[in-house]
This record gives structure tokens, sequence and C-alpha cells, in this order.
């Protein structure tokens, strides 16, 4: 049987978040699946933004072409060309509401939280029931520590039906930051079936297993957020725990040792291959 629980949070590279579940040894949890998505994203490949910028020099007047150029930026990590693209958008269609999510989005990956909300806000003036930015306003409170406010927006998306897998995701990290496991696992399961491709889900159920001490279901759920993603570094490190906790310290070591190169700055992995050796 696991001793009694303690919760904890730190916190990491805007805009991951991180939960310390105490249980003996610590599990990691991403703070969001699809958190930089942006909507109307392109793949920002070079030959995207080429044409975009050549649409863009034909009609410098079209906001929708500016808000697929930001998303495409958005891609490629350069979030200060995506934010200026996204403001150009605005300012040529006041009321585009979209362009307002995208640029909230962009704020919230750079752990800009105010300015997100501000943007989300204004989204939602517009489109009181956009559930895109009612969710993203949502992972801004989260992050920014108002689980209160987090959990209303998410309690408020899954009301009108949204098909969106984030809002049960985001909503399952807040109970599990609440210790409230069963119903965490409840709403990662729906992420899931809205999502199967998506690893945050099954890394985040994964860590709500360990914490009831179902190691196997545990187990299973770290291993198949890495084979839907290698370099998923909080997983890796996850996996280890498992092994560690099963006493399989040699292969503990190799997976941590894994998380530790993925991500430097997970203290969970690197102090545990630190341990192993």
């Amino acid at each position: 049987m696991m001793g009694k629980l303690a919760m904890g949070q730190v916190k990491r590279l805007a805009p991951l978040a991180a939960i310390f579940l105490s249980i003996g040894l610590s599990a990691c949890t991403t703070g969001s699946v699809g958190a930089l998505k942006v909507e109307q994203a392109g793949q920002g490949s070079s030959e995207n933004l080429a044409s975009l910028n050549d649409a863009i020099a034909r009609n410098r007047n079209n906001p929708e072409t500016y808000n697929v150029r930001g998303a495409a930026y958005g891609r490629s990590g350069n979030a200060s060309r995506a934010i200026d693209d996204f403001t150009t958008a605005i300012r040529l269609k006041p009321n585009f509401y979209q362009a307002y999510a995208n640029r909230a989005s962009i704020y919230s990956r750079l752990g800009r939280y105010q300015e997100a909300i501000n943007d989300y806000n204004r989204s939602l003036q517009i489109n009181r029931s956009y559930d895109k930015a009612i969710i993203g306003r949502g992972e801004a409170y989260r992050r920014s520590g108002n689980r209160t406010r987090a959990l209303r927006d998410f309690n408020a998306a899954i009301s009108q039906d949204t098909s969106n897998p984030r809002a049960y995701h985001n909503r399952g990290l807040v109970y599990q930051s609440q210790g409230l496991h069963q119903q965490a696992l409840d709403d990662f399961a729906k992420a899931i079936s809205l999502s199967g491709r998506a690893p945050q889900p099954y890394n985040a159920r994964g860590v709500s297993y360990l914490a009831l001490g179902n190691l196997d279901n545990a187990f299973r759920d770290f291993n198949r957020a890495i084979r839907l993603d290698g370099k998923y570094g909080e997983a890796w490190a996850n996996q280890a725990l498992v092994y560690e906790k099963r006493g399989e310290k040699s292969k503990a070591h190799k997976s941590y040792a894994t998380a530790c190169k993925l991500a430097k700055n997970n203290a969970i992995a690197c102090e545990g291959k630190r341990r192993t050796s």
C-alpha cells in the first residue's frame, strides 16, 4: 500500500506546469494537451510562410491572411512575429475573435498569463460560446495558480458539450492537483477517447494511477505516452519511477537518463539518474 500522499507544485519553463505527487517518490505530469495549438495553424514550414508572404504582399488588408501567417509563425516557434500578425489581423478586423484567442495562446505559451486572459476575455465578449477561448482562458488561469476560475471555465466548456479534449485533460489536472484522482482518471479517459494520439493525457492518467498505487496501469499509460512521443521526457521519468519502485534499478537508470537528456530542467529525472547510478 502507498503511504500518505502529500501534494505540491513546482514551476518549470513556461508554459510547462508540473505537479509533484509525493508517494515515496515523485511523478511528473505535463501542463496541457495541445497547449501550443492555434486556430487555422499551418505547419510553419518555409514553403507555407513564403506562400503567405506572397499573399500578404498582394493584399495587405486581408486580416484572414495575417491570422493564418501568425498561426504558421506560432507553429515554427517565432512568437514575436506571431503576435505581430495577430495584432495586425485584429487592427484590420476588430471583432476577429479567433485572432484574439490565437494571440492569447501565444501569450500563454510565453507565461504572460494576464495578457492571455485579457485577450481570451475580449474573444469571449465577441463570441461568448467560443469553446477554444473558454478552455484557453481556463488553462491560463490554471497555470497562473487560479484553480477556482480554471475549473469554472473547464466546467463551462464541458457543459456546452465541447468535443475539445483539452477541457477534460485540463480539468483532470485540476482534480489531480486537489488529490481527487478518481475524478481525474475519468476526465483523462474522456480526453483520450477524444484524442487518442495525444500522449499528455496518458502520462497524466498514469500519474493518478501511480498515486492510487496501481503500478500496472500507470506503467501501461507511461509506455503508451512514450510510444506516441519518444521525446516526451516526463513520460520517460515516470516510466523510470515505476521501474525503480519495482526494484529494477538498471532499467530505471536508463529511463531516467533518457528523461534527463530530453528535459534537462526535469529535476526528478536528473536526480533519479544520479540516485540509480
